[in-house]
């Protein structure tokens, strides 16, 4: 049987070699033969260390390959160890031993090279694997130079019967992915288009799903054609499997969030951010700029990313083409932000912190703008936090220097406190129609006032020279007040007035109620004017007027912002559990007082105000003094009679004069002439809006 030199040069070796291990250490104890065994023995052993740590294959075949200098070293070893030549020859039968084991074995020949084939198996049949040899030059293309992967590709092209009538130009595995590949393909007829491939053709050709084959166009470069008559085919089964397995993120979104039917259709994902201080994830993305601005479907988001919409755990911020998705850990909508002093002392901007937006940014309101005093306008039902909204305007008012009164229709605890920290408070419709006065007087007052300059300005807090302080008049339960039968007419004529002129004297309007309608006798010029000249806040509105709401506000459709949750708390989970036990449900914690929307610009954003703890005392979040109009000011309007105490049943003759003893003692006494200065008579006939307000006119015209 012919072996190879090698083998047989080896086995020569290996018998020679024998006698002297056996030998060297009985008859030279000292020779420099023991010397040279015992380093390559050492040097054996290095080489299976090196071998075990090693993360290529083949450890097992290299370990091998060492062996016999480690097992010569041993045989040294324990020749130098006995007497003579040990027990039964022992030396001689170990070297013996050694050489056998050699011979049969012979690691360094036959292991060296990984795919060496014995020499009989050139005459014995090629096994299976051999396929790998280069293949045969496919009979459809003539031989252009391709590598081996390619023509074999080509041939299994043309064995699937040459899909879409195309050729096979290059054909490029993916690094890392056994199966995946790239196809660079030409028509089978120069200048013909390619128009019969698709995408179940070549997923049938390579045995694959039709979602791990995608078809790309062609771009002409240089030295290459392109255009019809190419297509470029991807079949990538194993980067789906581990895509859809352990996806990265831009996977993710690109598959998820992005796609032609995900919540953020055409986006690409940019970057993301995890804040952990305050447990909240931010994921950027943007989109071409040919595609506009970006198109959400918040509720489709909001399952991508495993929360539900109606949580309070996911905000969206739209900035041009960019998109900044914020998921937060709970929701930042059902904290608690105590109001500071700091928070509501306002900068030099006149802006101040009235809470928080639910992506975590301060939401700031204004004492004023650069149009002058700054009004203000909350809507709140009843138990929404519109008392301690108000309570936080008063606060930066008071703070900034402002002279703040506060008339409200009803009283309630919380407004009465807030009063002691004022210059003026009183409650009901009276009191309401009295302040009003004194605001359109001291506009006239303020506007004949000279600053240091010699000269009469607009109000400006730029500006020094100001003769007068601020004014920020507060109305409580306005559109109430603005019902009333005797002097509602007359309030809502009042306030339209100071919301049209008051700023340019300083004078801020701040109107609080459960509705901003129209037919609830919520003026539109009222609101109009309001609207342009503050930051409302919009606090716990019904599902079902949301809609109606921002549209009296001016918000467009497509910015109107879907209804707040009932609750931000996680709902218990178990409840399968509890029904099957015949448990009941553990109580709802309606925790969205406080949260609302608050309307800067043209679309609203979701906020939780500051909480003024009542309770606890309001004292700290206020200034030591009280600030109150000038001396020069009171003088005035005492001049017009209007600076009194404003808690006192109707004078003779302010509403008008007073009725002929003729008419009887049931006459009313009030609403039925002209205010002092002039004015509109108190009961307005035609600016009737509502049916309440229609019965309200018949009444008075009744007792006429």
């Amino acid at each position: 049987m012919p072996v190879p030199r090698s083998v047989a040069l080896e086995r020569t070796l290996y018998t020679v070699t024998a006698p002297v291990l056996a030998a060297a250490p009985n008859l030279f104890a000292d020779s420099p033969v023991n010397t040279i065994v015992q380093v390559a023995g050492a040097a054996g052993v290095c080489g299976w260390v090196l071998a075990c740590k090693s993360d290529e294959p083949g450890a097992g075949r290299k370990a091998l390959r060492w062996s016999p200098l480690v097992f010569a070293a041993a045989v040294d070893i324990v020749a130098r160890n006995t007497i003579g030549w040990g027990p039964w020859c022992l030396d001689g039968i170990l070297a013996a031993g050694w050489a056998a084991t050699g011979i049969l074995v012979m690691p360094f020949s036959r292991h060296t090279r990984r795919r060496h084939r014995p020499a009989l198996a050139t005459l014995a049949p090629a096994p299976a694997r051999q396929l790998r040899a280069a293949p045969e030059p496919s009979p459809a293309q003539p031989d252009d130079g391709a590598d081996t992967f390619t023509r074999q590709v080509r041939l299994l092209w043309e064995a699937r019967g040459m899909p879409g009538r195309t050729l096979v130009v290059t054909a490029t595995p993916h690094e890392g992915m056994p199966n995946d590949l790239s196809l660079l393909l030409r028509a089978s007829e120069a200048g013909r288009p390619i128009s019969g491939l698709t995408d179940e053709a070549v997923a049938a050709a390579f045995g694959v799903d039709v979602s791990d084959v995608w078809i790309e166009e062609v771009a002409r470069q240089y030295g290459r054609e392109g255009g019809p008559g190419w297509k470029e085919v991807h079949v990538t089964p194993d980067l789906n499997e581990r895509r859809s397995k352990a996806p990265t993120t831009h996977e993710w979104w690109a598959d998820r969030i992005g796609a032609d039917r995900g919540p953020v259709p055409g986006s690409e994902f940019v970057k993301k951010v995890r804040d952990q201080e305050r447990e909240v994830t931010h994921y950027i993305a943007q989109v071409p700029d040919e595609m506009g601005e970006p198109r959400l479907n918040q509720h489709t988001l909001a399952a991508a990313l495993k929360t539900k919409y109606d949580e309070g755990r996911l905000f969206v911020t739209v900035d041009g083409n960019q998109v900044l998705v914020s998921l937060w850990d709970s929701s930042p909508l059902a904290q608690i932000f105590p109001a500071t002093r700091e928070l509501l002392t306002p900068d030099r901007d006149g802006r101040w912190v009235t809470g928080f937006l639910g992506n975590g940014q301060p939401a700031r309101n204004r004492v004023y703008t650069d149009r002058g005093a700054a009004h203000g306008l909350f809507v709140a039902p009843s138990g929404g936090g519109k008392t301690q909204l108000m309570g936080l305007h008063v606060a930066a008012d008071a703070l900034f220097g402002a002279v703040v009164m506060l008339a409200t229709e009803a009283p309630d605890e919380k407004t009465a406190a807030l009063g002691k920290h004022t210059a003026r408070y009183g409650v009901g419709a009276l009191y309401m129609i009295r302040l009003l006065r004194v605001m359109v007087a001291l506009m006239e007052i303020r506007g004949e006032m000279p600053w240091d300059d010699g000269q009469v300005h607009e109000w400006d807090p730029t500006r020094p020279g100001c003769p007068y302080r601020m004014l920020s008049a507060y109305l409580d339960e306005f559109l109430s007040a603005a019902r009333n039968g005797d002097y509602g007419a007359e309030i809502m004529d009042l306030a339209e007035l100071v919301s049209v002129k008051g700023r340019k004297y300083g004078v801020g309007l701040k109107v609080a109620g459960q509705s901003i309608y129209v037919q609830d006798g919520f003026t539109q010029l009222l609101c109009e004017n309001l609207r342009e000249n503050c930051i409302p806040v919009v606090l716990k509105v019904a599902p079902k007027k949301v809609g109606e709401m921002f549209k009296a506000l001016g918000i467009p459709s497509e910015h109107t912002p879907d209804p707040l949750p009932r609750s931000f708390s996680v709902a218990e989970e178990g409840r399968i559990e509890r029904v099957m036990a015949g448990e009941p449900e553990p109580p709802a914690d309606s925790n969205t007082g406080g949260a609302g929307w608050i309307i800067e610009g043209k679309q609203p954003d979701v906020l939780r105000t500051l909480f003024m703890d009542f309770k606890a005392g309001i004292d700290g979040y206020f200034p030591d003094t009280i600030e109150t109009l000038t001396d020069h000011e009171i003088r005035e309007l005492e001049a017009r009679d209007l600076w009194f105490d404003w808690t006192e049943p109707p004078r003779p003759g302010e509403f008008g004069p007073e009725p002929d003893d003729e008419d009887g003692d049931d006459a009313p006494r009030k609403g039925n002439g002209k205010r002092r200065g002039g004015g509109k008579s108190a009961v307005r006939h035609d600016a009737v809006t509502s049916p309440r307000q229609a019965l309200e006119a018949i009444k008075n015209l009744s007792r006429v």
